[in-house]
């Protein structure tokens, strides 16, 4: 999560299996990525925006960029614990921010965030944060609406 974040708006687990690990024996490095982006979906979904049916939303989402520092690493049967959480909207793009941990020990393993534009599919050009998502990330994280 940010730095200013207190707690985070939504938190996944995943346990890590042997396909997730790498030659050297801990979490591939991509591996991280997935495990924000689908905790990053199940919190959409959880505001309303089932991202699962593209041609049931208001508008696509595209990730546009994507940051993330490494600072440990994991293996094999390690529970993720994936916190995250928006800490920027703007008109039409969203930064949400992501922090994953060992959840037994509560080592910090990578930090970073996901960098989301709002598209019309058929123009396929920025539009708008859907006003129904905007209000249900504002009720959750209402300490955005002063950002």
């Amino acid at each position: 999560m940010s730095a200013t974040a207190q707690t985070p708006a939504h938190c996944e687990y995943f346990k890590v299996r042997y396909r997730d690990t790498d030659a050297q024996g801990h979490l591939y490095f991509a591996n991280y990525l997935v495990f924000a982006d689908e905790a990053a979906g199940t919190y959409m979904s959880s505001l309303g925006f089932d991202w699962s049916d593209p041609a049931g939303t208001p508008c696509l989402v595209f990730t546009v960029n994507i940051n993330i520092d490494y600072l440990d690493e994991c293996r094999i049967e390690d529970t993720v614990r994936a916190e995250v959480g928006y800490s920027r909207l703007g008109n039409s793009s969203a930064q949400l921010d992501f922090a994953l941990y060992n959840d037994a020990c509560g080592t910090a393993l990578a930090r970073g965030h996901i960098h989301q534009v709002f598209v019309d599919r058929e123009s396929r050009r920025s539009t708008p944060i859907p006003a129904a998502l905007r209000a249900a990330i504002l009720a959750r994280q209402p300490t955005l609406a002063d950002a």
